[in-house]
């Protein structure tokens, strides 16, 4: 089995600052409602004519100016996306394009908030059963294009961003490790968007073009799978979770996420989230954590650590990776 390694990180958000007095003069609702039930204190969204592709592909170019890297020889590119620029070509299509690689493999994962840890997984296969040897992995949503902004219960809470990572072959030490992954089909209504059918699993919900989610339902599944998923994640890799240096989850929700690490016993300050700042960005959530997560001292060279998405399907997937940046 060939060893894999992660060896550049870059981001992009866009531009448009919005603050919660944003949603102030259209809903009910206020700066110290969202803060106090959310954390959220800003997000970010694009512009008209700034797509997911546009974003991914200001990533990749941010990547490359702090690390230098060559995209000439990237044999696959996965994105993790809900929210893709178009239904055919992909958005993986288009990054190939606009960044000149030559033909090479180019896949989109529609696995919502999950979306980045599975493909991390992915890629990881891919590279030690040494079918590819360089990767670029993305997490990448225009969320604000999805949301009913007359629903206060979504439209507060979601931004716009993207991020990746270039995972390679390596000879030198193995830093990404074993991964978990699941679903519970059944609960697939509790979090949805749908443009065609108006069914899911039997069940009647709103073919709008919108998120929907019943908050409630949702919370409480992912409080439990987030616990359970960290401490079946750290066990799989033989590591207890205090011998976890950071954890990357996905950042849907400030205060879920305090209830969780309360549960299990771990400080917040181990936790690096970018839902604050950023809002809930989806399958981006979890890279866009990890490169602040660098930038801002929080996670170090050497690092253990443990990343988990959970979200729409209902859907999660962990990984565990050395911080090698």
């Amino acid at each position: 089995m060939n060893k894999v390694t992660v060896t550049a990180i870059g981001a992009y958000h866009p531009c448009d600052k919005i603050t919660n007095e944003f949603f102030e003069s259209r809903l009910d609702t206020s700066d110290q409602w969202i803060r106090e039930r959310t954390g959220i204190e800003s997000r970010y969204f694009t512009k008209k004519d700034e797509y997911t592709g546009d974003m991914c592909v200001k990533a990749a170019l941010d990547m490359k100016e702090n690390y230098g890297v060559d995209f000439s020889d990237v044999d696959m590119i996965l994105v993790a996306t809900m929210t893709a620029d178009h239904v055919v070509p992909n958005v993986a299509c288009q990054i190939q394009d606009s960044l000149g690689i030559r033909s090479t493999g180019a896949i989109d994962l529609t696995c919502a908030c999950s979306g980045f840890c599975y493909a991390m997984s992915l890629a990881k296969g891919l590279i030690a059963s040494g079918m590819h040897k360089k990767i670029l992995v993305f997490g990448a949503e225009t969320m604000s294009r999805i949301l009913d902004f007359t629903d206060r219960n979504t439209c507060i809470l979601f931004g716009d961003a993207a991020a990746c990572v270039l995972v390679e072959a390596t000879e030198g030490e193995n830093t990404v490790f074993e991964s978990i992954c699941g679903t519970d089909g059944s609960m697939g209504k509790e979090l949805y968007m749908s443009m065609r059918s108006n069914r899911v699993n039997g069940e009647e919900i709103l073919a709008d073009g919108f998120v929907h989610q019943n908050g409630r339902a949702v919370y409480k599944w992912a409080v439990t799978t987030l616990a359970q998923g960290l401490e079946d994640l750290a066990a799989k890799n033989g590591l207890t979770l205090d011998g976890v240096d950071r954890f990357v989850p996905h950042s849907a929700n400030y205060r879920m996420l305090e209830a969780v690490f309360s549960r299990l016993g771990i400080p917040m300050d181990k936790c690096v989230e970018s839902v604050c700042k950023y809002g809930n960005t989806s399958a981006a959530s979890v890279p866009l954590a990890w490169y602040y997560g660098i930038k801002e001292g929080r996670i170090k060279k050497g690092d253990t650590m443990l990343m988990l998405g959970f979200g729409a399907g209902l859907t999660y997937a962990g990984i565990c990776v050395k911080n090698t940046l």
